[in-house]
């Protein structure tokens, strides 16, 4: 008992000197020079006439299929739908202000860690609720469709299911982006093991840490607060329940549905299943390569990108959290 103020002690040196370390790197972050263009092409098409549709078309060729006559684009000019969404998001981002300077963060962020990567040219528009798409990434450009953001209660996501509605709010923009940046670096892995799939969903929540340092965990993982409290206090039973069915070396493709895709819960098969929320694989996947870099703190983020999920694994020594 004598030695425990000296372990706390020594702790609390180890905390001040990451944190220390942690406020130097996000000073050299904050001094890189990246500017990001954000062009509103739902401000411009909800100001436009139909004489003006030809310059937007070449301005934004990817926005008009070329089968799509403009007669069409004439209606919807004056559709109802289309006008009432384009109300809906200006009450939500008002100027985008707040989101662009999140954005620049966040492009600073990955030009940091991935020095040759080159911002895209940002276009926010109306999809017509087209969630699956709502983000769109490829080398030089990013597609926003801002109505996919309104809020979890938005009465134009009524009759949708809760599970997904509740990522369609504004606090999850710039995860959204950061995943769809995460796919372009993280690589799957052709191991098909459970374990392999979660460490690889575990790499990009881990690309969130460093990317997102302002955003909570939930934000990251696209959780509630409340589902987040969940999993970090059952997470030992969570683990427990897959070493005992003897799931992480398993290539059974079920399980992804059951514990890593979009879901209203993980499904166990127990009682708990519906207090749970869904991707619980990917929450334990997330601590098994938290654990290995906070063992590792010398190996990059590109470096732990191509890691294999069992080297990382066997290497972090991970234990749940009790």
């Amino acid at each position: 008992m004598k030695s425990y103020p000296y372990f706390l002690l020594f702790f609390l040196v180890i905390l001040l000197f990451s944190c220390k370390e942690e406020s130097k790197i996000e000073q050299e972050i904050a001094k890189i020079p990246v500017t990001i263009t954000v062009k509103r092409f739902d401000d411009l098409f909800a100001n436009s006439t139909l004489e003006a549709i030809p310059s937007l078309n070449a301005e934004f060729p990817y926005l008009f299929p070329k089968v799509v006559p403009d007669s069409i684009w004439a209606l919807k000019l004056k559709d109802t739908l289309q006008l009432q969404l384009k109300e809906e998001v200006d009450k939500t981002f008002g100027d985008f202000d707040t989101e662009k300077a999140g954005l620049e963060s966040l492009f600073k962020h990955i030009k940091y860690y991935f020095p040759r990567y080159k911002a895209p040219k940002i276009v926010t528009l109306i999809s017509e609720v087209q969630y699956d798409t709502r983000v769109v990434l490829t080398d030089s450009l990013l597609l926003i469709g801002l109505d996919n953001y309104l809020g979890a209660d938005h009465f134009f996501y009524e009759g949708m299911s809760k599970y997904i509605a509740k990522g369609l709010d504004k606090q999850f923009l710039l995860s959204d982006v950061a995943s769809a940046f995460a796919k372009k670096v993280n690589a799957l892995s052709r191991n098909r093991t459970f374990l392999s799939r979660m460490v690889y969903h575990g790499k990009e929540l881990y690309l969130k840490d460093l990317l997102l340092p302002n955003n909570t965990n939930a934000q990251k993982i696209g959780f509630t607060a409340e589902e987040l409290v969940w999993a970090q206090n059952n997470e030992e039973q969570i683990w427990r329940y897959f070493i005992e069915e003897q799931l992480l070396y398993s290539t059974d493709s079920a399980l992804d549905r059951r514990f890593l895709d979009p879901a209203p819960f993980s499904k166990f098969g127990l009682e708990l299943d519906r207090e749970s929320p869904g991707r619980l694989g990917r929450y334990i996947g997330w601590q098994i390569v938290r654990k290995y870099m906070d063992k590792n703190p010398e190996v990059s983020i590109v470096e732990l990108l191509d890691m294999p999920a069992d080297d990382i694994f066997k290497n972090s020594n991970y234990k749940p959290r009790k």
